[in-house]
């Protein structure tokens, strides 16, 4: 009994605020006393239709942005993540400490003079550099994860493969990323949607020039217009679900083509 209503507290938590925008999406006069919207618009609908290519670009925009992050955190973060997992040394909590300062470090800190520099290099106003400081700013999420990912098996792995011949790459390639696909997934998942919902970030270094849906977004928030911004909203919150359903059926996809989810459903 218990469960069954922590687990509808929690629906209720999530479906209400959904429901409100959807509300919100077709009914823009709705306001309070009423408990149900008064008419009902397909204004915003139409507005999506006439502005799907700026959404689309947009969306795809930050996706790749994001998408990008997600491969330069994985990038830089396997070898320190194995050394702090699997190795000790005098200091290596306070490195550890030190190298998951960005995610407690608001991003204003750091941004001003990180703009400064990129406009010294030319990364200003490019993907490129959107890329670099969001990967700065979300690494230590990948990192945390690929710390408990190696934590989760032992070095035999590696030893054995090592013994049989295997070089460096192909150890990385064939024997720990297939082990650390779980710890890779949820860093993943975690750095996609810091940066694909990161606003500030992505304005100050990409200058307008590199599009983002949060941008397109955010002036539709602040304005009176709730019809569109809440369709906008769901449009948003479209996203993490489609990609958690994504990862979630790769991962399936890859398990049971090497034999582990045979005895599962």
């Amino acid at each position: 009994m218990k469960i069954l209503l922590v687990i509808l507290l929690f629906t209720g938590l999530f479906v209400l605020p959904l429901a409100v925008l959807v509300f919100y999406t077709v009914a823009p006069g709705w306001t309070y006393p009423q408990l149900l919207p008064p008419a009902v618009s397909g204004r915003s609908l139409e507005f999506l239709a006439r502005r799907r290519t700026e959404v689309l670009v947009s969306l795809a925009s930050s996706f790749t942005y994001s998408a990008l992050t997600v491969a330069c955190t994985l990038g830089i973060c396997l070898l320190p993540a194995s050394v702090f997992a699997r190795h000790e040394f005098r200091g290596r909590r306070f490195l550890e400490s030190l190298a998951l300062a960005p995610a407690l470090v608001p991003a204003i800190t750091f941004s001003v003079g990180i703009h400064f520099l990129f406009i010294k290099v030319g990364l200003a106003d490019r993907l490129a550099g959107v890329v670099l400081v969001l990967t700065v700013y979300s690494y230590p999420y990948m990192l945390r994860a690929l710390v408990a990912g190696f934590l989760a098996f032992g070095p035999e792995h590696d030893l054995c493969a090592r013994n049989l011949g295997a070089g460096p790459l192909r150890r990385v390639i064939r024997v720990e990323l297939p082990l650390l696909l779980p710890a890779v997934a949820a860093g993943g998942t975690v750095v996609f949607l810091v940066s694909f919902s990161e606003y500030f970030l992505v304005f100050l270094i990409g200058g307008g020039a590199v599009p983002s849906y949060t941008g397109y977004l955010f002036p539709f928030l602040n304005s009176s217009d709730r019809s569109v911004a809440s369709l906008l909203t769901m449009v948003f919150l479209a996203v993490p679900v489609l990609l958690f359903l994504c990862v979630d059926l790769l991962v399936a996809a890859a398990y049971r083509r090497r034999g582990m989810l045979e005895g599962r459903g």
